[in-house]
Order: structure tokens, then sequence, then C-alpha cells
């Protein structure tokens, strides 16, 4: 997103702490930089982790994002932050809308929905990008980790019973760009059009990687089991992308090669 805004500031954790972050602090750090508007991209999204820390996952996706949409609503600047299809419960077969009901079964969907309540609540033109199993080139990521691990002759065991939508970093990130132009509010999903499971994205991605795609073999959930449960069926689509004007993002099958190219060359 860097190189598609004329300038963006990226404040470290020791500048702007989400966890303990208070208004004041906030209000001066946007104050000093003369800010044109607020992409929060900051996030605890350590899912398992979050069942024992609660109190700072809430800090971090609620508490904080309510305080940088009231210094924006303040400032009368745009704010964006990004939310998660975590905030549903997956037991449905049918994708999840932005009129649909939140249900959240876990303790990192349920702080990323109070981010949302308490951006909506102090600054209604908020705009809330709900996303999806996001992926990158450049940073940690599942895709990056099947790779690697897939390099080393690894064996890997993945779910194949989750079902989701693919979002490609730097697709979500001119998606972004073309809705903070636009001054979109409320809420608006965005992935890349197509759903699949985490095992065939991580054999379509070693396969594209150039190595072998033998070495992924599929289980269940019960087999792989985790501190948070999981949602199974958490497909996003969007009911007001088309008519706000925002393009569809391509399928993830067609973006993933570029992804693993960045990899290769990162």
């Amino acid at each position: 997103m860097a190189g598609m805004l004329p300038e963006v500031i990226t404040p470290t954790r020791y500048q702007l702490d989400l966890s303990t972050l208070t208004h004041d602090q906030a209000h001066q750090f946007v104050a000093s930089t003369g800010a044109g508007a607020i992409v929060n991209c900051a996030a605890y999204t350590a899912v398992d982790k979050a069942e024992e820390e609660v109190d700072v996952a809430n800090a971090v996706n609620g508490t904080a994002v309510g305080i940088l949409a009231e210094i924006a609503a303040e400032s009368g600047i745009p704010f964006v932050t990004y939310s998660t299809d975590f905030v549903f419960n997956g037991r449905g077969d049918q994708p999840y809308v932005e009129s649909s009901a939140p249900d959240p079964i876990n303790a990192y969907g349920r702080s990323k929905l109070i981010g949302e309540h308490l951006a909506l609540e102090v600054n209604p033109e908020t705009l809330i990008i709900r996303t999806s199993w996001v992926v990158s080139g450049t940073h940690s990521n599942f895709v990056a980790t099947m790779v690697r691990l897939a390099s080393e002759g690894r064996s890997l065991n993945v779910v194949n019973d989750q079902h989701g939508c693919p979002t490609i970093a730097t697709d979500l990130a001119v998606a972004t760009v073309a809705a903070l132009g636009l001054r979109i509010s409320g809420l608006l999903h965005l992935t890349n059009q197509g759903a699949t499971t985490w095992f065939e994205l991580a054999k379509a991605a070693v396969g594209l990687a150039g190595l072998d795609p033998e070495l992924i073999t599929p289980c269940t959930t019960d087999e792989y089991p985790t501190p948070a449960p999981r949602p199974t069926y958490s497909v996003l689509g969007s009911e007001r992308i088309d008519e706000v004007g925002v393009a569809r993002l391509p399928r993830w099958e067609d973006s993933l090669p570029g992804l693993i190219n960045q990899l290769k060359t990162s």
C-alpha cells in the first residue's frame, strides 16, 4: 500500500502501542503527522494465543480501533480498518455478506467484532473491510510457511475441511486505496474470488514454487486440533461491492503465481 499512496507513515509499536493506546497518545501522533487518513493495518492475529490473552486481543483489536476511529472523526479524515471472516460462526453453507449476522466462536473473532462496533459507534463514516486468509509474498504467512517447509522436504498435513477465500495482500491493498478514494463507509467484504481449503491452497502454492505437491496431504480439523475453534465455512461474499464501485479482486489462483515469485526474490 505504501507505493500506492503519495506518502505513508507507518509508526512502530514503540511509537504507537495499540495494546495500551490512549486517546491523547493517538491524538498527539495524528496531529504531529498531519495525516490525511488513518488506515489501521495493525491487529492482534495470534488466533490460538488470544484464547489466553483475551484482554490484550480486545485492547488491540477492540479498544484501540475505537480510539483511532474517534480521532479520525475529530480530525475530519477518513478511517479504514480491517476485520475478519472469523466474526462468523462458520456453520452455514452460503457465503457471508455484509448484512449476515456475526456470531464469532473464538476470542480473536470476538475481539475483532468489538472493534467493529466501537468504530462505527464513535465514527459512522468508518470503513470496515472484512477479509480472510490474507497471504503475502513479503511477510510471514501461511503460504510462505508452506513453501519454506516444503523446500526443506518436510511432509505436511493440512486441513481440508475448512473453507474460505484466500486474499492476496497486494490485491487487497489496491482495493483498499480505491475504497479510500471513493470515501466508502460501513462494512465491505473484500477477498480474492474463489473459495478453497487450506489444503488446496497449500498444494497449489507448493506446486507453483516448483516443489513436490505430494508433500502436502489432507487431514481433518479433528485430526489437527487447535486451542481456538475455527469456522468450518467462512467464505465471504459481498452485496455492496458492485454498488460502491470497487472492482472485484481477481481469482486467487490468478494472483497466487505473482505472490510465489515475490517469495522467490525476497
